[in-house]
């Protein structure tokens, strides 16, 4: 074993732990308390694995659960940004600076690695990307509909800011956009969200 290594690796998975206190905006599917993005990232990878068949393309499920588990580590730094806040686009900068810090840790390999892996995510370039960001913005709106749109209507959300924020899901997954958008035209109908 090279111990060097070792304790970088180490070093590595006891920083990204951190992420266990970030606390989103969305609440458990239950709603019984806010979510924390080390349960948003284990949900959405377990979505992925689960709705695989529903991909526009074949995918390698194995990346695109990589990209699900270290897209937010970020957010150990940059903290979370609500996706609908008014300063969401300066965010990128501040997680870029936090992915170089963070994923920095590891050695040249694996450093190189799982930062590749989330600048892939972040790009939505490659059918994998394409894929793993369904999962990313379907278990929010999965979660305000089961909460009776608590997040929406807390923050003043719109029916046209979630299909704007969302409409690249049909990107990776035309069959679950289609679900998504009866879900948000039935949270309308529901008063869940504002029209």
């Amino acid at each position: 074993m090279d111990e060097t290594r070792f304790q970088r690796q180490l070093d590595f998975i006891v920083e990204v732990d951190k992420i266990k206190n970030i606390v989103r905006r969305s609440r458990l599917f239950d709603g019984s308390r806010f979510e924390n993005d080390a349960e948003h990232s284990w949900t959405i990878s377990l979505m992925a694995i689960m709705f695989r068949e529903y991909a526009n393309f074949p995918v390698n499920i194995e990346r695109v659960v990589l990209m699900l588990l270290v897209h937010d580590v970020v957010e150990v730094d940059a903290g979370d940004t609500f996706l609908y806040a008014p300063d969401r686009a300066a965010a990128h900068e501040r997680e870029d600076r936090a992915a170089r810090r963070i994923f920095g840790l590891l050695g040249e390999d694996q450093s190189s690695e799982l930062y590749g892996a989330w600048m892939e995510f972040e790009e939505r370039k490659t059918n994998e990307a394409k894929f793993a960001a369904v999962f990313d913005r379907f278990e929010p709106l999965l979660q305000n509909y089961l909460n009776e749109g608590f997040t929406w209507k807390k923050n003043g959300v719109t029916k046209r800011q979630v299909l704007d924020m969302n409409r690249h899901v049909a990107e990776g997954s035309a069959a679950i956009w289609e679900f998504l958008s009866k879900l948000v035209d039935e949270s309308v109908a529901k008063g869940y969200l504002a029209e």
